[in-house]
């Protein structure tokens, strides 16, 4: 691998996540014209493979690669040759040999974008990989809040629902707290990952009760693909009654996060879900911008001038 690539939302400092923030932020402006499309990655090839299931993701990394004006191709796991049994590592061998610029990976596997990026010379993007991490959705959920609140420093969010399996969290939690934020895990016993207080320096708790003290609610979908015959919860419906986020749990002022698909009336309720003061739109929307960030981020050469004129020019353009 010759190029930076962006696998662990830990690969990012206080400084780099400020400066992706900031660029989305220009790209913004860019979806606010008539004319959505600018030059920028004019001549470079993004090959996304998605290897699990996906609509946000995948939708807001192929319109990011198209809206710079990238060359992108869609693989999927299904019909792709992984079907008849070809490695992780052959496929992005395979791929390498076309000389990609990014390689946007999804995959079951914890740790499989680490073993890809040590086949290509591509930057390669972890766009989810089983329930380890998922650094993009953390910066567009930094990104939203912030656009929301106005800062992340000191902010108080609570993650609350499966976050034994969720790489949302994990990724979310470290991001937060590198920008100064507090967080708290709300769950069941059973869906506590070990040495979460350790770990990853949150605050834990099983009693729903406690987030109260959060600004931000952060409603986590209940993995049933990753959870088989675990017997995590008695039921859904026990579950729903004990940690389904609605508005008798809220009190004013407090936001609500979910970064989908969501399980309705399971960890959010369908009020709430549809409530305009929620968040969730606002995440889907500011995904396809993060992630353009992202990959011009990964494509220039960040913190000096020269990459802050590029940053102009892209807006310009």
């Amino acid at each position: 691998m010759s190029r930076r690539s962006l696998i662990a939302i830990a690969d990012l400092d206080r400084d780099d996540i400020a400066r992706i923030l900031e660029t989305s932020n220009r790209f913004a402006e860019v979806m606010a014209r008539d004319i959505k499309k600018v030059p920028t990655l004019r001549g470079r090839a993004i090959i996304n493979m998605f290897f699990e299931s996906s609509t946000r993701t995948a939708t807001s990394f192929e319109l990011a690669g198209k809206r710079m004006s990238a060359d992108v191709v869609n693989v999927k796991g299904s019909g792709s040759s992984v079907d008849k049994g070809e490695t992780l590592k052959d496929t992005v061998l395979t791929l390498n040999a076309y000389r990609p610029d990014i390689l946007v990976i999804r995959h079951r596997a914890a740790g499989a974008c680490v073993v890809a990026a040590r086949h290509t010379d591509a930057a390669v993007i972890n766009a989810g990989d089983g329930k380890h991490e998922h650094p993009t959705q953390a910066l567009l959920d930094l990104y939203t809040l912030r656009r929301a609140t106005g800062t992340l420093e000191g902010l108080h969010v609570a993650f609350v629902g499966d976050v034994l399996h969720s790489r949302v969290a994990r990724s979310g939690a470290t991001a937060l707290r590198t920008m100064g934020a507090k967080v708290t895990f709300v769950t069941p016993p059973t869906l506590m990952p070990r040495g979460a207080a350790e770990g990853l320096g949150v605050d834990v708790s099983y009693d729903i009760r406690d987030i109260g003290d959060a600004d931000v609610v952060y409603a986590l979908r209940m993995q049933h693909e990753r959870m088989g015959k675990g017997g995590f919860v008695p039921s859904l419906r026990e579950y729903a009654t004990e940690y389904g986020i609605g508005h008798h749990r809220l009190r004013p002022g407090q936001l609500v996060m979910h970064a989908g698909p969501m399980n309705r009336g399971v960890e959010i309720t369908d009020d709430l879900a549809d409530d305009p003061t929620a968040l969730v739109t606002t995440q889907v929307e500011s995904g396809m911008i993060v992630r353009m960030a992202v990959m011009f981020d990964l494509l220039t050469e960040p913190g000096t001038r020269k990459g802050s004129d590029a940053v102009d020019e892209a807006v310009a353009a």
